[in-house]
Order: structure tokens, then sequence, then C-alpha cells
């Protein structure tokens, strides 16, 4: 297969991703779960402004940044061959 048919090839998966992936925030607050506020984060309420530390959601984001960013190195490895 020829470099250019293999960049072809590479930018529409990653457009296809992206797609994926501007239609989960898109419908992000339709969807049944909710994204964000996780059971285990830190929440505060005082009497002058509330506190709030995403600890579930931080890990969780950081669990599904690196499987993307995975994936993503394991499908342009798939094409080099």
């Amino acid at each position: 297969m020829e470099p250019i048919q293999q960049l072809g090839r590479l930018l529409l998966s990653v457009g296809a991703m992206l797609i994926l992936i501007g239609a989960l925030f898109y419908m992000g607050p339709k969807l049944p779960f909710r994204l964000g506020r996780l059971p285990g984060d830190i929440i505060h309420r005082g009497e002058h402004g509330t506190f709030y530390f995403p600890l579930v959601s931080w890990l969780v984001s950081c669990l599904v940044i690196s499987v993307v960013i995975s994936l993503i190195l394991w499908l342009i490895n798939q094409f080099r061959r």
C-alpha cells in the first residue's frame, strides 16, 4: 500500500473518532449515565461557598484518556505495517 493511501486511511480513522467523541459531548446530557460528578467526588458546601474536588472523575478521565491514546497508537501501528 502506498504512503498516500496509508495517510488517507489514518485521516479517515482519526476523523471518525473525532466525530464519535463530538457526538458523545453533544449528546452527553441526554445519556442515561452522567459524565462528571461521580460518587466519591468530594463536595463541601459551606455558608459562603462550595468546594468541589473531582477525585473519582479525575481518575476515570485519566483512565479513559489513556485507553483512547493507546487505541490511537495501536491503530497507527497497524496501518504502518
